[in-house]
């Protein structure tokens, strides 16, 4: 354990260099990653925001490699996870990596647990793959000091998950993933099926957690509130592609945001101003079975230009933590 804290010479735990991945259904072939960038450093807390069908599950998946199989493929694209390149990986080694150091909370947890196993077998489980070398007596023990932390009397790991309502279902599948304390946790909407008050106790377990274990997260949400309550920083994603990274101040300030991320902005209800209705963003997501030449969201920007919609922008810097990929942002633009 010790050597795991000193190892690291490059502090990024995760890069994600040009990913492309795709679905070949019946019907269509569906284009879900569409050249997606990112880049996560060791601790850090990462919000990926974007409407459904964005590709933000998707880059969960690819990460954990579990892609739908003969349907998902990754056609181009590396993912370098501490140095290790999973889409080159031995299905060997990423069972090695899924569950220990790598995990992941998925949006269900009616989906994530077995109904005819108790709770507590199913967290044992984890530690059983994991740490053969651990007695009985310790993995018991272990499942119990996780359970306590995450707000479970250890009395109930007996029962079975129809036992427990969707906020402590929620916080066993959290055991479940925290239990190994992985480098890095990919937490798929973890509150979206939960009422606010659940939402936000879960929210605050995950950070305390997270803290105690100096895990890395990603945390995948429709919530812009959300991200700015628990993240560092945030990343917005749309049609496959990050369209905007920075620190949660460099895009909650507001003063420069890529036009779709104003979009998302203007939908939020504010509670000074009194308006009739919220704005929305005109038109639908774009269609990834039929993605357009250019900017992915020219058919819905304001600011679209001849130029917007034959030439796909590249990612322009506006600081050392700041980046938009719009043709607005290029060099001698004065947008504001």
């Amino acid at each position: 354990m010790g050597n795991k804290m000193q190892k690291p010479a490059n502090e990024n735990l995760l890069e994600i260099r040009n990913l492309h991945v795709r679905y070949n259904t019946d019907e269509a072939v569906v284009h879900a990653l569409n050249g997606f960038d990112l880049t996560l450093k060791r601790g850090e807390t990462l919000g990926i925001v974007g409407e459904t069908g964005a590709g933000k599950t998707t880059m969960a998946l690819s990460i954990m490699r579990l892609l739908p199989k003969r349907i998902g493929e990754v056609t181009a694209g590396s993912i370098i996870y501490d140095g290790i390149d999973i889409l080159k990986a031995s299905a060997n080694a990423m069972l090695k990596l899924r569950g220990k150091r790598i995990s992941m909370i998925f949006q269900d947890p009616m989906t994530s647990l077995n109904p005819v196993q108790t709770v507590g077998s199913q967290i044992y489980e984890v530690l059983e793959l994991h740490y053969p070398e651990m007695t009985r007596e310790e993995k018991h023990r272990r499942v119990d000091e996780m359970l306590e932390l995450v707000g479970i009397p250890p009395a109930r790991k007996d029962e079975y998950p129809h036992q427990f309502s969707g906020g402590m279902k929620q916080r066993i599948v959290i055991a479940m993933a925290l239990i190994s304390k992985p480098e890095l946790l990919l937490a798929d909407e973890p509150t979206t099926a939960l009422d606010v008050t659940i939402q936000a106790q879960i929210l605050e377990l995950v950070r305390e957690l997270k803290r105690q274990f100096n895990t890395a997260m990603i945390l995948i949400t429709h919530d812009l509130g959300v991200v700015n309550e628990v993240c560092e920083n945030v990343a917005i994603v749309y049609g496959g592609e990050v369209i905007e990274r920075g620190t949660i101040e460099d895009v909650y300030v507001r003063e420069k945001n890529h036009p779709y991320t104003e979009g998302l902005f203007g939908a939020i209800p504010d509670l000074v101003t009194d308006l009739p209705r919220l704005k929305s963003i005109p038109g639908y997501m774009v269609d990834p079975t039929n993605l357009p030449e250019g900017c992915k969201f020219a058919d819905r920007c304001g600011f679209c230009t001849e130029r917007c919609r034959r030439e796909n922008p590249i990612l322009h810097r506006l600081s050392d933590t700041h980046f938009i990929k719009c043709h607005l942002f290029e060099e001698g633009s004065n947008h504001e």
